[in-house]
């Protein structure tokens, strides 16, 4: 940890530098007239008949996106016709209604005017007991009337939830799923991927280690890192930065 500290301040002015060169991660627009639009990322049901499984990250709306992105789950079984989305919506809370919502829609619909992107996916032979089990782990949720945006439990704690208790699923949710680290009182567990192990406080302090994400250190939610078999820099505000030394950089979620 004391050999962090010194880079912490090197790392956030890299990251500022990022969000300045694109300043479009994410739109303010009232909630009211943010665009819901799907963008055309999930097969149509009507047409497709395999079971699908696709997990969303979008940037949160308003000045939230700028520091993070909110998740949400969808799946379609074998011959289904909709998808079933699993997602955590925090102004539920202010209403006195859990937060944990499963309901049937477009499941790539924009997030209050910014646009979805695919964090994984998965079709075909298997993925109906992956569904299975998805759906599971999402009904035992500890934290299902429960919502606070940082360090959470929130959107992002919910993902992680599922994705650990579904291991074959092997999702890398991005340093900006704020969120994904709370443990609640538990200090270890295994990583958000289901694989390796982390250690947190609370998400505000911690280090996992796993083959999926690497090694991923957190500070006050802000998480820094490497991974080492598709060589990438793990930052907070702008995400996974995937590297290759014979070509330019290039940003992805």
């Amino acid at each position: 940890m004391s050999l962090v500290l010194p880079v912490f301040p090197f790392l956030l002015l890299l990251n500022l530098i990022v969000l300045v060169a694109i300043p479009d991660h994410a739109q303010a627009e009232y909630w009211w007239n943010a665009s819901r639009e799907p963008v055309g990322l999930a097969p149509d049901p009507a047409v497709t008949s395999e079971a699908i499984i696709q997990i969303y990250g979008a940037r949160a709306y308003g000045w939230r996106g700028k520091l993070g992105i909110h998740t949400w789950i969808a799946v379609k079984p074998t011959q289904a016709n909709s998808y079933t989305i699993y997602e955590v919506i925090g102004w539920l809370q202010r209403r006195k209604m859990p937060v944990l919502v499963i309901y049937e829609n477009v499941p790539d619909r924009r997030w209050y005017g910014n646009v979805p992107e695919i964090l994984l996916e998965k079709r075909g032979d298997g993925v109906d007991v992956l569904i299975e089990k998805i759906d599971q782990a999402a009904r035992s949720y500890p934290y299902a009337k429960d919502y606070t945006i940082w360090p959470g439990p929130n959107s992002n704690t919910f993902t992680a939830w599922v994705s650990r208790a579904v291991p074959e699923l092997q999702l890398d949710l991005p340093p900006t799923a704020i969120g994904k680290d709370y443990l609640g009182y538990r200090l270890i567990s295994r990583a958000p991927s289901g694989s390796g192990f982390q250690i947190s406080f609370f998400g505000l302090m911690g280090v996992l280690i796993s083959a999926v994400e690497g090694i991923e250190i957190n500070l006050l939610g802000l998480s820094f890192g490497v991974n080492w078999n598709s060589p990438a820099l793990r930052l907070p505000l702008a995400g996974r930065k995937s590297f290759d030394l014979w070509h330019q950089p290039v940003i992805e979620k």
